[in-house]
C-alpha cells in the first residue's frame, strides 16, 4: 500500500473558551468573602490596578464609573480595530495591532474624574462585629485550668496530648481511621499516648480522671456513659442512679422503665426520679465551648430587596467590596519607559477584563434575583408558606441564560428580603401536590411538619402517619409517611417516641 500526501479544506466550528470567559466564569461562582479576596490578589499581582483606597484620583458615583467603563471600553476597541486594519499586510507591524495607545487612553481617561470625596463622621469607624470579644474555646480554655495545675513534665505531656485528641463535642477520639492508601490504622488507647509523652502507661487512667473533672465535667470522656458517670460521681450519685448510667442507658433512651425496675430491683418511680436527674447531666461537654460562635456570625448580603410602595425593587450591596481602577499617573510614569511598555500595556489590559468581569457579575446576579422576585411576589409579601415550587430552568428560560450559570449565580449568594435573609438557592424547591390547590413548594411543607410538631402534646407526640393524616385535612397536602420522615430528619426532629415527655 503506497503512501501519498494530500492537501485537504475543512470547515468546522468549536467552542473556544478564551481567557476572558474563563475569568468571567470563574468570578461568577464565587461567594462575596472569596471575591474579597480575589480582588486582593489582583490588586498585589498588578501595579497599575487600584481601588479607592490606594488611587489618588478615585472617582465617586457608580455611575460615573459606569459610564467611563463603558466609553472607555468603546474607545479601546475601536482604537484596535484601527491598528489591525492599518497593519494587516505586514508581519513586522502585527505587535502593534495588539496595542493600545495607552498614553491617549489614560489622559481622555483624566477629563471624566471628578475631584475626589473625603467622607467622614461614622462612616470611617468599623463596623461593631470587629469590637466583640471573641469567645472562648474549649481548648483555650483547658489549656489554661492546665497551667493551673500541679502536673508534673511527663503528666503536662499526656494531658496535652489527650487535648489535641478531642472532638468537636469535647469527647476523646482515638480512632485510628484510614491511612493515605485507605488501609484501617488501628485505634489508640490511653496507654498509647502516655508512652509517647513518657509517662508509665499504669499512670494513664489517673491522669485522665484528672483531666475529666476539669471544667466542663466530663470533658475528654470516651463516650457517653463515661461523661454521665464522671459527673454523677462530682455530684454525688446514687448507686441506682450509677447503675443506670453504668448498665441502662440504651433502656433510657428507649423509654423502658419498666425494664431497669426489674434489672435493678428497685419500684418503677424511683427510677423515674433516678431518670430525671440523669436528664439534667450535660451530655455534650464543648456545647458552650463552640469554635464559632453561631450568634456572632455575620452574613453580608449581595443584593438587598426593598418594597417600594408596591413594587419590590432589587439593589446590589457594594459595601465592603472596592471599586477597582486604573493607576493613571504609576501607568503614564511607566508607558514612557520603552523596557516596561509591553509589560504596562499587558497589566493595563488584564485590568480592564477585571474590571468588566466583575461589573458583568454584578449585573448578571441582579438580573437573576429580579427574575426570582418576579416569580416569588406572594413569598416576599406572606411569608414562607406561600413559597412557590421553582427550578433552575424556570429562570434560565426566563433571562436567557443556561441552567448552569444559573446554578453559578445563585450558589453561595445572599439575598435580604422583608421575610430575612436568604441564600439564592432556598428558592429553588420541588413541588408537592395538593389535592384540590396547586402545588407547593417542598420548604413549605418542611415547616408545615415543623409548626405540627411545635404545637403537639409533648406527651402524647403525633406519629409520622398522624402527621400526614394532619397536613391532607387542613392543608390538602397529600405526601407519604416516609417523606414526612425525611422531612423531620433534615429539620433535626426527633421522632415521636424519641419526642415524648416521660415527666
Amino acid at each position: 500500500m503506497g503512501m501519498e500526501m494530500k492537501l485537504q479544506f475543512k470547515l468546522s466550528q468549536q467552542l473556544v473558551m478564551t481567557p476572558q470567559l474563563v475569568q468571567a466564569i470563574r468570578l461568577l461562582q464565587l461567594s462575596r468573602l472569596e471575591l474579597v479576596d480575589e480582588v486582593r490578589k489582583e490588586l498585589d499581582g498588578n501595579p497599575v490596578l487600584a481601588d479607592d483606597a490606594t488611587d489618588p484620583k478615585a472617582r465617586e458615583g457608580a455611575e460615573q464609573r459606569s459610564a467611563s467603563v463603558a466609553s472607555n471600553e468603546e474607545r479601546l476597541e475601536s482604537m484596535e480595530r484601527g491598528d489591525r486594519a492599518t497593519d494587516m499586510n505586514a508581519r513586522a507591524d502585527e505587535k502593534k495591532a495588539k496595542e493600545v495607545d495607552w498614553e491617549q487612553f489614560l489622559e481622555n481617561r483624566q477629563l471624566q474624574q471628578s475631584l475626589p470625596s473625603h467622607r467622614g463622621g461614622f462612616e470611617e469607624m468599623p463596623p461593631i462585629e470587629q469590637n466583640l470579644t471573641k469567645p472562648s474555646n474549649l481548648h483555650d480554655h483547658l489549656e489554661w485550668q492546665l497551667q493551673m495545675s500541679d502536673f508534673v513534665e511527663n503528666e503536662r505531656n499526656f494531658a496535652e496530648l489527650v487535648l489535641g485528641n478531642l472532638d468537636e463535642k469535647g469527647y476523646l477520639d482515638l480512632n485510628g481511621g484510614e491511612g493515605v492508601n485507605g488501609e484501617k490504622i488501628p485505634n489508640l488507647t490511653i496507654e498509647d499516648l502516655a508512652l509517647e509523652a513518657g509517662l508509665d502507661p499504669e499512670d494513664a487512667p489517673d491522669v485522665l480522671a484528672m483531666i475529666q473533672r476539669f471544667d466542663p465535667v466530663g470533658v475528654a470522656a470516651r463516650d457517653l456513659s463515661e461523661c454521665l458517670r464522671v459527673q454523677g460521681e462530682v455530684l454525688g450519685f446514687d448507686a441506682v442512679e450509677m447503675a443506670i448510667i453504668r448498665d441502662h442507658l440504651h433502656n433510657v433512651e428507649r423509654r423502658n422503665f419498666p425494664a431497669i425496675a426489674k434489672a435493678l430491683k428497685v419500684p418503677l418511680e424511683e427510677v423515674y426520679e433516678a431518670v430525671q436527674e440523669i436528664q439534667k447531666l450535660e451530655s455534650v461537654p464543648a456545647r458552650n465551648f463552640a469554635e464559632i460562635d453561631e450568634k456572632t456570625i455575620a452574613i453580608t448580603p449581595d443584593v438587598y430587596v426593598i418594597k417600594d410602595a408596591d413594587v419590590f425593587v432589587v439593589t446590589d450591596n457594594d459595601k465592603g467590596l472596592q471599586r477597582l481602577y486604573i493607576n493613571e499617573n504609576l501607568a503614564q510614569r511607566m508607558l514612557k519607559d520603552p523596557k516596561a511598555k509591553e509589560f504596562i500595556s499587558e497589566k493595563l489590559r488584564s485590568a480592564q477584563w477585571l474590571i468588566r468581569a466583575i461589573e458583568q457579575r454584578r449585573r448578571t446576579i441582579i438580573k437573576v434575583t429580579e427574575c426570582i422576585v418576579e416569580k416569588q411576589k406572594e413569598f416576599l409579601e406572606k411569608g414562607v408558606g406561600y413559597l412557590k415550587p421553582m427550578i433552575l430552568r424556570d429562570v434560565a428560560e426566563t433571562v436567557g441564560m443556561h441552567e448552569s450559570t444559573i446554578s453559578r449565580v445563585t450558589s453561595n449568594k445572599y439575598v435580604h428580603t422583608p421575610q430575612g435573609l436568604f441564600e439564592l438557592k432556598y428558592f429553588f424547591n420541588s413541588s408537592i401536590h395538593r389535592v384540590d390547590d396547586e402545588d407547593i413548594a417542598s420548604e413549605s411543607v418542611k415547616q408545615a411538619i415543623k409548626k405540627i410538631i411545635i404545637a403537639e402534646d409533648k406527651s402524647n407526640p403525633y406519629s409520622d402517619q398522624a402527621i400526614v393524616k394532619i397536613l391532607e385535612d387542613t392543608d390538602g397536602i397529600k405526601i407519604a409517611r416516609r417523606t414526612v420522615a425525611k422531612y423531620r430528619e433534615m429539620l433535626n426532629i426527633l421522632s415521636s417516641s424519641k419526642r415524648k415527655k416521660m415527666f
